[in-house]
């Protein structure tokens, strides 16, 4: 069996406050552990089969931690650096947008709470996606996979790459 990823992070300098966006925004169960210090977003379901019917594999969590003292650590004060980087590129966190959901929805809930909309309407022809992104209040950039379609159905005004 390969190695294999089963979680993600991302550093708030208010994890309760960006549990509380996840949840809104995606409708995902925001699980504190404890509440302001680590936050894992849950958000339900299975990988689905070819099918599409549901696999045993649940999808990927989320986690929200607090940089003054990123949880787990060894030192129970934790180490340096404790900011949120604000500078330069960060790692990028890409989500699938449900099938019973549009990106307008989603951006317009990330908006509304404190998100700066990146980009709209854009096709990425190398993963056959419609894209767009936010960044989260905290810096976290977001982007939003749609399905395109085979063969792809490109709305009207989007760009291409």
């Amino acid at each position: 069996m390969p190695n294999t990823l089963i979680f993600v992070d991302m550093p708030a300098d208010d994890p309760a406050a960006a549990g509380r966006f996840y949840a809104e925004v995606f409708g995902w169960r925001d699980d504190h552990k404890p509440e302001g210090v680590y936050h894992r977003m849950v958000p339900g379901g299975m990988f689905p089969n070819p099918d599409g019917s549901d696999s045993a594999i649940g999808n990927l969590h989320l986690g929200i931690f607090d940089p003054a003292n990123a949880r787990p650590h060894p030192e129970s004060d934790g180490v340096e650096p404790r900011a949120i980087a604000t500078q330069g590129r960060k790692p990028r966190i890409w989500i699938l947008i449900g099938d019973d959901d549009t990106p307008e929805r989603i951006l317009s809930a990330a908006e509304a709470r404190g998100a700066t909309v990146l980009w709209r309407d854009h096709f990425w022809g190398t993963f056959n996606g419609l894209n767009h992104a936010f960044r989260d209040p905290w810096g976290n950039e977001i982007v939003l996979w749609g399905k395109a379609g085979d063969p792809p159905k490109i709305p009207e005004g989007y760009t291409r790459e």
